[in-house]
This record gives structure tokens, sequence and C-alpha cells, in this order.
């Protein structure tokens, strides 16, 4: 049945996080997103943007991306490139991809929801569990915090770990590792992320003393948008290379692939602009014969590893999922045991958030088709 948009819903929505991420990183902002098609079926989307640029995402949403949508076939495949195509002339990623996902997730979640079926089910689904991985940011954490997290991840049962690293004294990553090294042991995955805090001369000696630690990746050893110093970077090292959560579209995704520079491919599902390109990275990734891991997100970035071919690790931030931050309205579409994570039987995306966590000073803004 083809139906159009009639309606576009926003919602500004707040939720402080149990384990601050920093000292100015203590909440997170979504923009919930609620799309209504000609035959009366509703679709739950959200755009999520931890620190900046979440009124600016909504804002999009209201106004450039409503403007467009409205009165279009509800199809988010068929919608996504010309609403991109369109929104170009204000930057092809960023603000742009963020705002579109929370449009894309609604419309699949409104036609996986109107099949009866939950997401991975409605895609096609390859698997039954996916590998989680024990994940947290926790650069700034004393050293017995770090241990102490890194005894939780062994008794929770996971078989990888990662460690963020980039201090200003490079002696206090290398006896960081060291500790989570010997508290895991020498047989689980161990992979750091540096969050593009090294230049190219300080991410080869980093790497060089850390690479001691049998790294399984180094995740962003500097920054994203440099291609040319991944370039350089790669014959320094041996580590493997993992990247892309702050890459927006396909096409910067091709070039770092194609330059071969990057071992794991990392798409944030809401930085890319939804599921529609998601799935297409997904595949150039699997074509040019590069891993893929997606990065956060675990209610929805589990939901799409068990419709791709082959095993994809899953990130899970230590009390950070949107279901031990209390967000959920309902239960989650996902459920982790050990190192394992499976669906739980949810329609659609199965992510609806709670009432209570609405910034109260923000209305929903309501547009409709005239």
């Amino acid at each position: 049945m083809t139906t159009t948009i009639r309606r576009i819903a926003t919602r500004a929505i707040r939720v402080p996080l149990s384990r601050p991420w920093g000292p100015d990183v203590r909440d997170l902002s979504l923009v919930e997103v609620v799309v209504e098609d000609s035959a009366g079926d509703i679709g739950h989307g959200f755009s999520w943007t931890p620190q900046i640029g979440a009124a600016a995402v909504r804002a999009h949403l209201d106004h450039d991306i409503a403007s467009f949508a409205l009165g279009r076939d509800a199809d988010a495949e068929s919608l996504w490139q010309p609403l991109w195509l369109h929104l170009h002339e204000g930057g092809g990623g960023g603000i742009t991809t963020i705002a579109m996902a929370g449009l894309d997730l609604a419309l699949w979640d409104l036609a996986a929801r109107r099949a009866g079926r939950g997401i991975t089910d409605h895609l096609g689904r390859r698997h039954e569990t996916a590998e989680v991985y024990g994940s947290g940011v926790n650069l700034h954490y004393p050293l017995d915090e770090l241990v102490a997290q890194a005894e939780r991840w062994v008794a929770a049962g996971f078989d990888a770990v990662k460690v963020k690293v980039g201090s200003p004294d490079p002696g206090r990553d290398v006896e960081r590792i060291r500790a989570v090294r010997d508290v895991i042991g020498p047989d689980r995955r161990l992979m750091i992320d540096a969050n593009q805090r090294w230049t190219l001369e300080q991410a080869e000696r980093a790497i060089g003393e850390l690479a001691a630690f049998d790294l399984a990746w180094i995740e962003e050893p500097l920054r994203a948008d440099d291609l040319a110093a991944h370039v350089a970077l790669r014959p320094r090292i041996e580590v493997p290379v993992a990247l892309g959560e702050n890459l927006h579209t396909r096409y910067r995704f091709a070039e770092f692939i194609d330059a071969g520079v990057v071992d794991v491919v990392q798409p944030n599902i809401v930085r890319v602009g939804g599921i529609t390109p998601f799935r297409v990275i997904a595949g150039l990734a699997a074509g040019r014969g590069v891993d893929l891991a997606p990065h956060l997100l675990l209610e929805l970035s589990a939901q799409l590893a068990l419709t791709l071919p082959g095993h994809h690790l899953v990130e899970s931030v230590e009390d950070a999922s949107f279901e031990s931050l209390g967000a959920l309205a309902a239960p989650s579409p996902v459920a982790v045991d050990g190192h394992e994570v499976r669906t739980t039987g949810q329609t659609g995306i199965g992510i609806r958030f709670t009432e209570p966590r609405a910034d109260a000073a923000a209305s929903a803004h309501r547009t409709e088709e005239s």
C-alpha cells in the first residue's frame, strides 16, 4: 500500500547520564520524531547528539525537512536520496544527516509496525545473536576506577573490551592499558580508542608503545576528516585501524576504504542519516572486504547487526544504553546476556521514550500538510 507523509512532530529530550562521560558531558540530547502517514499509521524515530547541535537538528526537522517531506511517499528508501540532495546546500553531513536520521528511522518503524514485525525481521534476519563488547567513556577515570570497570566487564562475560587513550602524559596510557590487560587476561580482545586526540607523530609513537599489549584495533587515532594523515600513518603501524563514527556519508566511507587506511568501519546509524544509508555503507564495506562494527546506540545497532552477512561486534557502553538510563517507555527491543545480544520481539524499531524525560521548556512542534 502506497501512502504519503501527512504529519511530522518532534520533541526535545534530555537524558541524564548516570555515569558522566566527562565534566561537561552529563546528559544526552535526543530529538524524538513521530511521523503519521495518509493511512493514519504512526512511526517513531529519533535523532541523537550527545552535546552539540540538538536545537539545530530539531529546527532542521521542523522546517526544511518537513517542508520537503510532507505529501511525499512514506517510504524511507525512496525519500532519502532526494531529501539529501535537497538539503545538501546546507551541508552534506553533520546536522543534515543527523536530522535526516530522525525521519528515516520513523519511516522504517512505521513500515515494520504496519507489517507486524520487528525491524530485524522486517529487513531480513540473518542471525539470532550478535557479539557485544564492553566499552566505556573512561579516560577521566582514576586508575582504580578503570580497573574496577574492567573487572565488571570480565564478570559480565565479555570476550572483548575497549578503553579510552589519549592522555596528555603518554606514560599514563601505558600504565592504564597494562592494568586493563592484567585484569582481562591474555585471551580477551582489547581495543583502544584515542577519539582523534593525536597528531600523526603522537599516534605513531603512542601506538608503537601500546602495541605491546596485543591490541585488536586502535580507534580514531587522528582527526576523522584528515585522510592524508591516515594514509601517512598506515605504513608506520601494525595495529588495525577502526574509524567511522565521525564520517557522515557513504562517499567519505568509500574514500577511507579505498585509500586502504581502515580495517574496521564504525558507522553511527544516526550520524550517517539512518537505516537507509547505514545499509548502503554496510554493503560497501562487505564488498571491499572491510569489517564493520556499528558505533554506540546498542538498542538500534544490535538489531541491524543481526541483518548483516557475517558477524559484527556491537558496542555496549557501560550504563549508557537507553534502557539502563531509564529512558525507554516500553521494554527494550534487545537483551544482553553475557557477551551476546538478541532481540526481544518488539515490533518496529521498538524504541519509545518516556514522557518525563522531555525538556519541560519545549513543547512538541507539529507540522501538518496544508
